[in-house]
């Protein structure tokens, strides 16, 4: 179904049984990068998959936003669909973004934030991305998806994963996917003090293979939060449930039955 939130439409399938957890992608995918756990997850929550604005089947959002307009709306999302009052948010990067700010302003039972580095983007990678961003804006997705599949897949990923994230970024709305990554990636504030206003059982977890949120930069982050644990998935790069599935799952599972 869609759902009308503050930043755009917001396409939103729901699956599975039990108390709700919300599942929120990594920028340039969609909801499909949670197919390979949705099954095992699903056997403990009702899970509700959004494709952000933007991406996938989602409409363009403003021009304008940040990540708690991006938390209330999924927490419209959950009203609309009477679903709460608390949840358990599982999120990838853009994701786990957006579960700091939705654990700091919204009922929430734990939090999985998924290679997501809750400081702005270094001053070189910030160059790198907006070089990016422009030439995603004249461009558009297909001459970028190369660098773009290299630096959120581990080297060894098998062919289908490779292929899946390809569509995904080629999928997206063009217009909306470029607002979405000056909104969230050129923009990104400083979420680390948000972290000591979630009370809750955190996980945030690391790909062995991810050179942009290492399992020591998690373990940093983790000390500033109340109830904080670091889990580095061998073998992944930056979109784990993906590319270790199994792993990941587990990992989820156990912050649950804690």
């Amino acid at each position: 179904m869609r759902i009308d939130t503050g930043i755009g439409t917001v396409y939103v399938e729901v699956d599975g049984a039990g108390p709700p957890a919300l599942l929120w992608h990594s920028l340039f995918l969609d909801a499909r990068q949670w197919d390979r756990v949705r099954a095992t997850l699903g056997a403990h929550r009702t899970l509700v998959l959004l494709d952000g604005p933007g991406h996938g089947r989602a409409g363009r959002p403003p021009r304008r936003f940040g990540f708690d307009d991006c938390a209330d709306a999924a927490a419209q999302v959950l009203r609309a669909l009477d679903l709460g009052p608390e949840v358990d948010w599982v999120g990838n990067a853009w994701g786990g973004h957006v579960g700091y700010a939705f654990a700091a302003r919204h009922a929430i039972r734990s939090l999985v934030a998924i290679a997501a580095p809750p400081t702005p983007l270094p001053p070189a990678q910030r160059r790198r991305i907006a070089l990016l961003t422009a030439a995603f804006r004249v461009a558009g997705a297909r001459p970028l998806t190369g660098p773009v599949v290299d630096a959120l897949l581990s080297p060894t990923v098998d062919a289908d994963t490779t292929t899946l994230v390809r569509e995904a970024f080629r999928g997206g709305d063009r217009v909306g996917m470029h607002r979405v990554m000056r909104s969230m990636m050129l923009a990104r504030p400083d979420l680390s003090e948000r972290l000591d206003r979630i009370g809750v059982p955190t996980l945030l977890i690391a790909g062995a293979e991810d050179p942009m949120w290492t399992s020591e930069r998690a373990a940093r982050a983790a000390t500033g939060l109340v109830d904080g644990r670091v889990v580095t998935i061998p073998g992944a790069g930056h979109i784990p449930p993906l590319e270790r599935p199994a792993e990941t799952a587990a990992a989820i599972l156990e912050l649950w039955k804690a």
